[in-house]
């Protein structure tokens, strides 16, 4: 066989590869492995396997044949790239379980999908028991004590959470090593087999756990209830702290911190309900407007991004999760600020949360890298990119799509890869061509850019001063809130309730699953009060009451006089033109 157009290097890395080692082994003349540098071309004949000693069967030369050509046709795919519609490469060597097999099923059957609410098991039914006992014991509610998650005498894996946690962080470390948990019990050796395993530093790789001994110091429990639940909006209550539970292997105190850091975080650090949500591309063009440089840049930066098509919210593919398109190929290093970047990354994971189904609670990234150079690469963005995803909105991605990647970017992978959590990295797939994608995207759901046949296109549609006039309703949205309000304050009586009595039967769950309910609808009615409108929503595919139509829109009538009407009316970067949008 021969494979030509490669180059010295990559003939040199062929030349060393294991299997021709052995070749060589068992067949040391030179005639049977030629390489001709000068021409880029390699041939390969089978050596004569019958002389060896170590052989005897002609079944067993066969298949060691066989074995040895297919290994070396996979190594020089891997190493040229040669084909242009590849199919998919996996350079994470995803390791598939049951429970991923199972979720694939219940997904496409419309059920829900494992360690989700409806589909839990005994034991995960008490850890998400024990997650709400300690998520209320943080709000400054009582916790009651008669059931199988109570503490009596104090001893439970939450006991003194309070009173520990605001003696400050150095003490509490002192403590922890005592006890042998961040809430570990103090008669642990008794006949308790608990898990109140260290919360140690290798697993805690963003600090959460002395984020959360800080957070608890100085934050007052009120504050923390309220960050929580506007964290909630539309979602299922327990889903979200399930999120949290299955990202810490439904470990209680380590899932604990995480949820405590990703309040501080979205309050505190950036914002996210009170500025990135409320303003949006509203805000960001009032701040384009600004006498401050910095907030004037800001703003446009924001706008560039949005109005490039850098990345956009478009479909579902095959297990119906809603998918975001990454044009790497638009971002150039240092174009815009640190700043802006974060805030465009943040607002487009909150935009994208919306798109969520209570089926369907993950989403799909496609990086499209379609003439990607070294000029694009920025390992900023990638790294607040991941931290998002690993430390903020835990169980959020259901698959990542690398795709069309050019083989200068083998390298920058190895070195992205090296960041990420395995479980992260598992989700990684490489794709290449239109028929890659079908892997994962029915063609009818791919973009016509892409290949595929779905005919939408991403225009962006300016905002309308008067879109988001809601938002200054300030006697509605209260009204709204107080609702809010009461619900939560019933749906937290009712889970203690389920906490005290586990074996109540479903009158509580059902109870549950209807304030449940109560909340979606009531957090829709009060969405126009608390967030700024998107370009999603002026194309309609973001609905009243939170209904999505991706497909007709905006090519359907609901958005074709929006983008007919549109027209970019800010500044581009000065490495793109008119061209470059959509």
């Amino acid at each position: 066989m021969s494979c030509r157009n490669l180059s010295p290097s990559t003939l040199l890395r062929i030349r060393r590869h294991p299997i021709l080692l052995f070749l060589r082994y068992l067949d040391p003349k030179p005639s049977t492995i030629s390489f001709h540098l000068r021409r880029n071309t390699y041939f390969y004949s089978p050596p004569n396997l019958r002389r060896t000693a170590q052989i005897r069967s002609a079944w067993n030369v066969t298949a060691i044949s066989a074995a040895i050509s297919a290994t070396l046709v996979g190594t020089l795919y891997f190493y040229s790239y040669s084909s242009p519609t590849s199919g998919v490469i996996d350079l994470s060597q995803r390791e598939e379980d049951d429970q991923v097999v199972r979720g694939t099923s219940a997904i496409m059957a419309g059920s829900s999908l494992p360690g989700r609410p409806g589909n839990l098991t005994p034991e995960q039914e008490v850890k998400l028991q024990e997650m709400w006992t300690a998520t209320l014991k943080v709000f400054g509610l009582p916790v009651l004590a008669n059931g199988i998650n109570g503490e009596p005498n104090g001893h439970g894996p939450l006991a003194q959470t309070e009173s520990r946690a605001r003696a400050g962080a150095d003490g509490l470390e002192k403590k922890n090593k005592k006890r042998g948990g961040l809430f570990g019990r103090k008669n642990h050796d008794e006949g308790d087999d608990t898990d109140t395993s260290t919360v140690t530093d290798a697993d805690d790789k963003y600090g959460q756990t002395k984020e959360l001994h800080k957070v608890l110091a100085n934050e007052p429990p009120e504050k923390l209830r309220q960050a929580f639940w506007s964290m909630v909006k539309h979602d299922n209550p327990d889903a979200l702290l399930l999120r949290f539970l299955r990202a810490r292997k439904w470990n209680v105190d380590k899932a604990l911190a995480m949820l405590i850091a990703t309040m501080n975080w979205r309050m505190s650090e950036m914002n996210v309900d009170d500025d990135i949500v409320r303003r949006g591309e509203g805000g960001a063009a009032e701040d384009s407007m600004s006498s401050t440089a910095a907030v004037k840049k800001d703003g446009e930066d924001f706008l560039a991004q949005l109005r490039l098509g850098k990345s956009f919210l478009h479909g579902t593919d095959k297990s119906g999760r809603p998918m975001c398109f990454v044009r790497v190929r638009l971002h150039k290093q240092g174009e815009q600020t640190e700043s802006s970047l974060e805030r465009y990354t943040v607002y487009t994971i909150e935009t994208a949360r919306h798109l969520l189904q209570a089926n369907v609670d993950t989403a799909a990234v496609v990086f499209d890298m379609t003439d990607f150079s070294l000029a694009n690469m920025d390992y900023g963005p990638v790294k607040f990119m991941i931290k998002c995803f690993e430390a903020n909105y835990p169980e959020s991605l259901g698959v990542v799509l690398v795709h069309n990647s050019p083989w200068i970017f083998h390298s920058i992978w190895k070195i992205i890869k090296g960041w990420l959590d395995p479980v992260v990295a598992s989700k990684v797939h490489f794709t290449k061509g239109v028929e890659g994608l079908q892997e994962f995207v029915n063609r009818d759901h791919i973009p016509k850019e892409l290949g595929g046949d779905e005919p939408w296109s991403y225009h962006y549609v300016e905002p309308v001063p008067s879109e988001n006039i809601l938002l200054t309703d300030d006697a509605s949205r209260q009204k709204l809130l107080d609702e809010r309000a009461a619900v939560v304050r019933d749906f937290e009586s009712t889970t203690q309730a389920w906490i005290k009595d586990p074996e109540s039967g479903d009158s509580l769950q059902q109870k549950r699953a209807e304030l449940t309910e109560q909340l979606r609808t009531n957090y829709w009615q009060l969405d126009p009060y608390v967030r700024a409108r998107s370009v999603y929503d002026r194309t309609g595919m973001i609905g009243k009451g939170g209904q999505i139509q991706y497909y007709g829109t905006p090519n359907g009538d609901a958005g074709r006089t929006a983008v007919q009407a549109a027209t970019p009316s800010g500044p581009l970067p000065a490495t793109h033109g008119t061209d470059d949008l959509d």
